[in-house]
């Protein structure tokens, strides 16, 4: 039996691969509705229960609709929830 049939596969690990949890802006309205919060920030976001552990990553994306104006802080934003928090009024700030 030839040697590449012999040996075990193995797959590729990416070294530079980020992990982000994803949040919608449906998600921060009902956070800013609850709360009665003007600014929402990744530590809000791992209060809230959303994202667990210190090193966790957060993207915000589009999906929903936003009503608030929001000073929005996190990892990585999606274009379209981008747009649509500055549409309102609101500040989108990457950390």
């Amino acid at each position: 039996m030839p040697l590449q049939r012999r040996v075990p596969k193995f797959g590729f690990k990416n070294i530079n691969h980020k992990e982000y949890v994803a949040v919608n802006l449906s998600t921060l309205q009902a956070i800013a509705e609850a709360k009665n919060l003007t600014a929402i920030t990744i530590e809000d976001l791992k209060a809230a229960g959303y994202a667990k552990g210190s090193g966790a990553l957060v993207k915000i994306l589009g999906n929903g609709e936003l009503k608030a104006k929001l000073d929005v802080t996190a990892n990585a934003f999606s274009k379209s929830a981008e747009e649509a928090i500055k549409a309102v009024g609101g500040t989108v700030t990457v950390k």
